[in-house]
């Protein structure tokens, strides 16, 4: 199975640098590869797909078509320049940018609620093949309170209750914060959820470890 090239799979990148930064050294060995998007190299220990979400709204719409169009005021610092060599914006600036390369990535979004109703329907029907442990990360282009995140975690769960291939884990990820929900059976609601605070200082080292990773193929 091949890997896909890097210029394609910025996110995919980014999340497996969040996920072994963050999380530890489980996660360093994932290989971008596809169905799902990050692998283990063995192909059956750890498989995540990376997929992103954002909020079904007019307000949201204009937004992204704003930031696209320059219509926004531009960063005065360093990270403009990074944003235009590079294309891509997340990870800098607190997400208010999107670069060109990533426009379509986040134009073409659905909705937390009706991306995860795709995801699971997939996994379930085996599209993914079989791992060990199975993740689902979802990239969001607005903040999430926690609130957000136990109800996504929640509805995860009774969508894929009585499927016999599911995920373990789904991961939220916004600019700010990553959430990691646990989705085994028999757990108590306030154990499933953990919340890592990502810093400027992570996004931007999270960032250029993804554009170095490019320039290295």
């Amino acid at each position: 199975m091949d890997t896909r090239p890097f210029g394609t799979c910025f996110f995919e990148r980014y999340a497996q640098i969040t996920l072994s930064t963050i999380l530890g050294s489980e996660f360093d060995c994932l290989v971008n590869i596809d169905r799902p998007d990050l692998q283990s190299e063995d192909g059956h220990s750890i498989g995540i797909e990376v997929t992103r979400a954002m909020e079904e709204s007019k307000k949201a719409e204009d937004a992204l078509l704003k930031d696209i169009a320059g219509i926004t005021p531009a960063p005065e610092d360093a990270d403009f320049d990074l944003i235009m060599e590079n294309g891509y914006a997340y990870g800098l600036e607190k997400g208010r940018y999107i670069g060109t390369k990533e426009f379509s990535y986040w134009s073409m979004a659905l909705p937390l609620r009706r991306i995860i109703e795709s995801k699971v329907s997939k996994v379930g029907n085996g599209f993914y093949g079989r791992f060990d442990k199975m993740g689902l990360y979802v990239f969001n282009r607005e903040n999430l309170r926690e609130a957000d995140a136990i109800k996504a975690m929640n509805y995860t769960i009774s969508l894929q209750k009585y499927l016999d291939i599911r995920y373990d884990r789904l991961y939220l990820a916004d600019i700010n914060d990553l959430f990691v929900c646990n989705l085994a059976d028999g757990l108590k609601e306030d154990f499933r959820l953990s919340t890592y605070h990502i810093t400027q200082d992570n996004r931007r080292a999270f960032y250029a470890e993804a554009v170095k990773r490019q320039n290295q193929l």
